[in-house]
């Protein structure tokens, strides 16, 4: 499971470090590629190949015909592309994504359980700052309940 936040720079050719837990996870699973994509929140998230195959499997599986599924799979699956952590764990990120999250030179690393997200740091503190709002609050606290936690 991938947790945690870390402060990375993005340097001018697009490369990155990703983050030792995280490398350290990664070759737990035995991989030492993941699946970076679109997200809904405008970030990138990344998937270690297996936890990739079963998000797709799931996205696959809902009804084609529905224009919302349409959608998502247009944003996960057509976003989606494979990529390699070299020997010092540096990974290319695609230009594509890049301005899809609005990735400039400083980036954060968030674990979010079996998979991450790579954030522009002032769109992650826009974002953050949103978790004080407080309709967002009454739902995060209802879903804690229903937890029982």
């Amino acid at each position: 499971m991938f947790r945690g936040t870390y402060e990375h720079a993005i340097d001018a050719k697009g490369r990155t470090s990703l983050p030792s837990r995280f490398r350290e996870v990664l070759t737990g699973l035995g991989d030492s590629r993941l699946i970076l994509t679109t997200g809904l929140d405008g970030c990138v998230v990344a998937y270690p190949l297996t936890a990739w195959a079963a998000f797709e499997a799931k996205l696959m599986a809902l009804p084609q015909f529905e224009k919302a599924v349409r959608q998502l799979r247009r944003l996960y699956i057509g976003g989606a592309i494979e990529c390699e952590i070299d020997s010092v764990g540096r990974m290319l990120i695609p230009q594509s994504l890049r301005s899809h999250a609005e990735l400039r030179r400083d980036a954060i690393w968030m674990g979010m359980g079996p998979h991450l997200e790579l954030w522009d740091k002032e769109r992650y503190a826009t974002m953050h700052q949103d978790l004080n709002d407080e309709p967002t609050r009454e739902v995060m606290e209802r879903r804690l309940a229903e937890l029982g936690l």
